[in-house]
């Protein structure tokens, strides 16, 4: 239990000592995709090929992580949906 809370502890002292500028950096292909196309273009909101790219990018990184956690955790979720259908009350 008190080794827990020591890497609990230790992981919030280092999500705080981290500066933000460091957790913020944006992928290199993407900056560099967004920089290379030309200032008076609307990147991200306009019906630009290189927005339209980003965008479906994101779309398709956006469920990965939840997608990981559904096969991490099925048993433990499947067997709570099975006891909260099987709830009397």
């Amino acid at each position: 239990m008190k080794l827990r809370i020591l890497l609990l502890a230790s992981a919030v002292l280092l999500a705080l000592i981290i500066p933000a500028e460091a957790m913020a950096q944006g992928c290199a292909m993407c900056k560099a995709a967004v920089q290379s196309a030309d200032a008076d273009e609307a990147v991200f909101g306009g019906e630009t090929s290189i927005g339209r790219g980003l965008n479906m990018g994101i779309l398709f990184l956006i469920p990965v992580p939840y997608i990981l956690l559904f096969l991490l955790f099925r048993k433990k979720i499947m067997g709570f949906v099975k006891e909260f259908a099987n709830a009397q009350g």
